[in-house]
């Protein structure tokens, strides 16, 4: 590993969660500051070089893709740790109690969001020990500051990072809810009646036929220049309404999995 991948692995962890064309960036400025091999097209396998040695460490930099815009994001995980102890070091006991019950909130939701008025309605509930509304409001910008929120017009959803880093724990602790995308493997999330978020964040379409998840923004790239799509897994009609699609309407399907709960 050269110094043009410590260098790249330190900005990672210094910025928490980097955006695909930042790290691409980042890539070629650091290839280029300490004078190594550089090709745009090479960046997954720049990272797979300093995954090889991150192994050892239960570390990886691993990729997402965010549900707001289809676009793919990068975070170093510490894949030994539990979502307690990866925060453990930046928040206390009390905080971290008040995130799981956010997220807990957010994940059980009709729409993928928290109100702020829910989450600190929360704050006097806490086991560890009740927390003032004030203070509640102030851990709720750090977590958004942090980027293990975002927050618009006072509703509250997981950020990105917290999808790529509590990945396993979400799949682990809401196994009724969370599944991956079968084109970016990146988690979705959808309720036991199987009637998907409507929440940019949370937006996924399903195939009627065999049950696999894709991600919005994987749909519309997969299928883009289809006028007959068909599920990349069963290979049957997809039915689901797909945005900017024009496609012919299959007799036996029809309909969409796609809307509100």
């Amino acid at each position: 590993m050269t110094d043009a991948h410590r260098r790249f692995l330190q900005v990672l962890m210094s910025n928490g969660i980097t955006e695909g064309s930042e790290a691409r960036k980042l890539h070629q400025h650091c290839c280029e500051t300490d004078k190594v091999y550089y090709a745009h097209d090479k960046l997954d396998d720049f990272i797979s070089t300093i995954n090889s040695h991150l192994q050892p460490l239960f570390m990886q930099i691993r990729k997402g893709i965010s549900e707001d815009d289809g676009r793919a994001h990068y975070a170093v995980v510490n894949l030994a740790e539990t979502e307690v102890t990866k925060m453990a070091s930046d928040y206390t006991e009390l905080e971290l109690e008040l995130f799981r019950k956010t997220m807990d909130l957010i994940i059980l939701s009709e729409n993928g969001f928290a109100s702020s008025t829910d989450i600190l309605n929360l704050a006097d509930q806490l086991k560890t020990k009740k927390m003032k509304k004030k203070e509640a409001e102030q851990v709720l910008k750090v977590f958004v500051e942090d980027k293990w929120l975002s927050e618009k017009n006072g509703e509250y959803t997981l950020h990105t990072r917290c999808i790529i880093e509590m990945e396993q724990y979400i799949l682990s602790n809401y196994q009724d809810v969370a599944r991956k995308c079968n084109i970016c493997h990146s988690l979705t999330i959808q309720d036991s009646s199987e009637r998907f978020y409507e929440s940019p964040w949370f937006q996924s379409q399903v195939c009627e036929s065999c049950g696999i998840v894709m991600h919005l923004p994987c749909v519309k790239k997969y299928f883009r220049g289809q006028t007959e799509p068909r599920c990349p897994k069963c290979n049957e009609f997809w039915s689901c309404d797909i945005p900017g699609v024009s496609r012919m309407a299959s007799p036996t399907h029809q309909g969409s999995t796609l809307g509100p709960r």
